[in-house]
């Protein structure tokens, strides 16, 4: 593997842990799946084991730092300068029904700036990590975003509104806008494995709207370090808008003009 700093390693170190009671609650989840009560709750704690064991292990290591979480919240630190923002299951209606595409992920924001990201696929043992400035990587190999310039030989990702919330027209419309442009699209369900793979150039771009700060923090990092860049979809800030658009600074404008219908 690459020199990683002392930070990073920190970081890996805190997601490899949360990783191995999540592979061995996944495979209970496997035999849930055939329950009839179904593995909702049982999902829910393996939710929070993995968050807690993350905050434990990250605030043991960098005392003082605040975080951002999906179960906790907003926990604030003595050092103001320095918050984790924490997913410890990206892609939970995949993991509730068995399918192995889920991500632990976690970003690491200092004075207002995405600095560094790890993102780890606990079934295929792909570690994404990347510091600003640093570069981006999948383990021990160099990532860069796709170069591919034309539209209609591109791959894109993006996600939809759970039941429930608003914003569905509107997603269906940004589907078909890109599809009729593109050489196709997929909805995975992970969002942070989503931006992963847009640095490793696996997607050629994505977007998607309504995220949470903790979805889109470590896969930021890591496209811009992989050479691609991400932005707000309506030009605001994503981090607080929730809509992120990703992709490398060729096909970025086209993709951004289908989403948005301009």
């Amino acid at each position: 593997m690459p020199q990683a700093s002392a930070t990073m390693n920190v970081m890996i170190a805190a997601a490899r842990k949360a990783a191995r009671a999540l592979a061995r609650d996944f495979g209970e989840v496997e035999n849930l799946q055939v329950s009839r009560k179904g593995p909702s709750d049982f999902v829910s704690s393996a939710d929070i084991k993995a968050e807690k064991t993350i905050f434990e292990e990250l605030s043991k290591a960098r005392p003082g730092y605040g975080f951002v979480m999906e179960e906790r919240g907003v926990v604030e630190g003595t050092d103001k300068t320095n918050r984790w923002l924490v997913d410890p299951l990206d892609g939970t209606s995949n993991f509730l029904h068995a399918i192995p595409h889920f991500a632990i992920s976690i970003g690491l924001e200092r004075e207002g700036v995405l600095v560094a990201g790890v993102v780890y696929n606990v079934v295929r043992d792909e570690l994404f990590w990347a510091e600003k400035g640093m570069g981006a990587y999948l383990n021990d190999r160099r990532l860069r975003v796709a170069g591919r310039s034309d539209m209609r030989d591109a791959l894109f990702a993006t996600g939809t509104p759970f039941h429930g919330k608003p914003g569905h027209a509107k997603a269906l419309g940004e589907i078909e806008r890109v599809i009729a442009k593109s050489a196709g699209m997929r909805r995975f369900g992970a969002a942070a494995l989503d931006l992963a793979y847009v640095a490793a150039g696996r997607f050629d771009g994505y977007w998607e709207r309504g995220l949470n700060a903790w979805d889109i923090a470590a896969g930021a990092v890591l496209v811009r370090e992989a050479g691609g860049v991400v932005t707000e979809i309506d030009g605001d800030d994503f981090m607080k808008t929730g809509a992120v658009v990703a992709a490398n600074e060729r096909l970025l404008p086209a993709l951004t003009q289908a989403v948005r219908g301009s």
